[in-house]
């Protein structure tokens, strides 16, 4: 009886990992879309908001991507009846590893880069691409994720992939430059 009682003032002395998920209220991507018209390149800003996801003990996140969380319904406004189910439709699915014992680590004001490998599953392929992180420990429950250095997409991969193609074309962009330009804005919470 002695020896378990010992053991409770341990368990309590040992450090708690937080579980951290992205706010969806703070967590966007921003992208600039080059539009190549006959009166020359006309950029165009688009967001992908409400970013949700957790890294979950084994340091795994998963990021979905549907397309209602883009901005291309707000421009396209109200679709058809029989178009509604598109709004849930998922474009992409990012998937990477972070130990959560590395942001549990940092201290309030103090920042890491750290390069992170995305796995994106899209239409049955997956691609992988690395990608340089900034976190930095704003609060004891608050870290604040962007891109520490500069991302641009590849636009004639984008214009390749079936469902990106299908979204841009529905914007009215036949030709987009070269490279989309991205930043993310991102916020872990600790829930």
């Amino acid at each position: 009886m002695k020896a378990s009682l010992a053991i409770v003032p341990l368990l309590l002395a040992l450090p708690v990992q937080a579980a951290w998920e992205l706010d969806p209220a703070q967590s966007r991507l921003e992208a600039t879309v080059v539009e190549i018209t006959p009166n020359g390149p006309v950029p165009h800003q688009h967001q992908v908001r409400e970013l949700r996801g957790d890294i979950g003990p084994d340091g795994t996140l998963r990021l979905p991507l549907r397309l209602d969380q883009t901005d291309v319904l707000d421009r396209l406004g109200q679709l058809p009846p029989w178009l509604s189910g598109v709004k849930k439709m998922p474009l992409a699915t990012l998937v990477t590893q972070l130990p959560p014992e590395r942001l549990d680590a940092l201290g309030v004001g103090d920042s890491m880069t750290e390069t992170l490998m995305f796995r994106i599953q899209a239409e049955g392929a997956t691609e992988q691409e690395p990608l340089l992180l900034r976190f930095t420990r704003e609060t004891h429950d608050l870290i604040r994720v962007t891109n520490a250095e500069r991302v641009a997409l590849d636009g004639r991969e984008l214009m390749a992939h079936q469902t990106a193609r299908s979204v841009l074309l529905l914007l009215g962009y036949e030709r987009i430059g070269d490279e989309v330009p991205v930043q993310l804005d991102a916020t872990l919470i600790d829930r």
